[in-house]
């Protein structure tokens, strides 16, 4: 179990400690739990995207269009990715966004972004990354998504500690958190990266008290384990989002997901909000993305 001293985190601040406890974070409270309906990642075109921060493909695919491929698809909303947004991002291309979705009736339902909250805390690496996850919490602001997932990072400074890398990500998660507050935003953080490990995950969770805090619930971002549903039935009640993929990893293996026993686990948690189809297999999404949307709705 992660243990952060209260000496710790008042040596970074009292402001940063108000968003801490050493009470559990609480399920959030459903007055009608239910799958709202199907979302698709943005993610799930990222061979097919334009690249505006690094590059994973050519594509020419912008977000507007992104936005009409998933109309046309019958999704019921979509996750933004901030890789494929153009720099610097200005806010009539934001309105642009914001009116070409009400008009197709798709709902913003998050956003995602790239940080990495393992950094020491005051470092440059720590207030570049800081500054990036403000900026991004008010585009998202902007847009009028409810939510953002973030990452604890795949690693810290080197030679440090996973206590200390621990650390590092409650300190840089809190100052974000305040910030996030401010503008509305819930940020969701996805067992991904150094967090596949969900008893782990589940223990640093534990120690966040901050209404603006849940969990980005991913299907396939595990350890290796023989019973991943068993993980992802213990994370579900915390989740603030789910995204969904295709394979599941047992004994470090992908499998083709079970996606009823999916939909059944996001249900016997009370999950209220949308299902996100995020796809990442190597065959062609444009043949893929519809089929695996036939399923799920059938599920539904």
């Amino acid at each position: 179990m992660l243990s952060i001293s209260r000496r710790s985190f008042i040596s970074q601040g009292s402001a940063l400690a108000l968003c801490y406890s050493l009470a559990a974070l609480e399920v959030p409270k459903r007055i009608n739990p239910r799958i709202k309906g199907l979302s698709l990642a943005a993610y799930s075109l990222v061979h097919k995207m334009k690249w505006f921060k690094g590059g994973q493909g050519n594509g020419d695919m912008d977000m507007l269009q992104f936005l009409d491929y998933a109309a046309r698809q019958q999704f019921d909303g979509v996750e933004l990715t901030a890789y494929f947004f153009p720099e610097p991002l200005k806010s009539s291309y934001i309105n642009q966004i914001k009116r070409r979705a009400h008009i197709l009736g798709l709902d913003l339902t998050g956003g995602a972004i790239g940080n990495n909250f393992s950094m020491n805390p005051g470092s440059p690496q720590a207030k570049r990354q800081s500054e990036y996850v403000k900026k991004w919490i008010d585009h998202y602001a902007d847009l009028g998504t409810p939510l953002i997932r973030v990452f604890a990072g795949r690693q810290g400074p080197p030679g440090a500690s996973p206590q200390k890398v621990m650390e590092n990500v409650s300190v840089n998660l809190a100052e974000a958190l305040q910030y996030a507050e401010k503008r509305g935003v819930i940020l969701a953080m996805e067992n991904h990266d150094s967090m596949t490990d969900i008893d782990k995950l589940l223990a640093f969770i534990k120690t966040v008290k901050s209404p603006y805090f849940g969990i980005n619930w991913d299907s396939a971002n595990l350890k290796k384990t023989a019973d991943p549903y068993a993980d992802l039935a213990k994370l579900a009640p915390y989740a603030v989002n789910a995204q969904v993929k295709v394979k599941i990893p047992v004994n470090g293996k992908k499998v083709d997901t079970d996606l009823g026993r999916i939909v059944k686990i996001l249900n016997d948690a009370q999950y209220a909000g949308y299902m996100v189809l995020e796809y990442e297999e190597k065959e062609d999404p444009f043949v893929q993305i519809p089929k695996y949307k036939k399923m799920l709705e059938a599920l539904l």
